[in-house]
């Protein structure tokens, strides 16, 4: 969840102790709890108010990048790139330098 781990946990809270105070930290965090609830009702109730009609809506085809392929490589007659969905870590090959007269990776993402 959002890439915390303990030790990540264990940092927010004594940050959140440090700022807030043992008196208060009680008192905020209900308030964040009542904040989130209300946030997840309005959600919910936009999303019915908007009817069947958007009933089929997905918020992941709204990014600029799927809306490019997806209107831009297809209606050209082009195969669309698959997306991504996982960023691959940086591994040590990347980093080499490169023999004479080797091409440079090249990423579309990028340009």
């Amino acid at each position: 969840m959002f890439g915390l781990d303990i030790t990540k946990f264990v940092a927010l809270a004594v940050v959140a102790l440090l700022v807030f105070g043992p008196e208060r930290l009680p008192k905020v965090a209900a308030e964040a709890g009542r904040a989130l609830r209300q946030l997840r009702q309005l959600v919910e109730n936009a999303r019915a108010g908007l009817g069947p009609e958007f009933a089929h809506l997905d918020v992941t085809e709204l990014h600029p990048k799927t809306l490019a392929r997806k209107y831009l490589l297809e209606e050209a007659g082009e195969s669309p790139v698959p997306a991504p969905t996982v960023m691959a870590a940086p591994t040590a090959v990347a980093n080499r330098e490169l023999a004479w007269g080797e091409i440079p990776p090249y990423d579309p993402e990028c340009t």
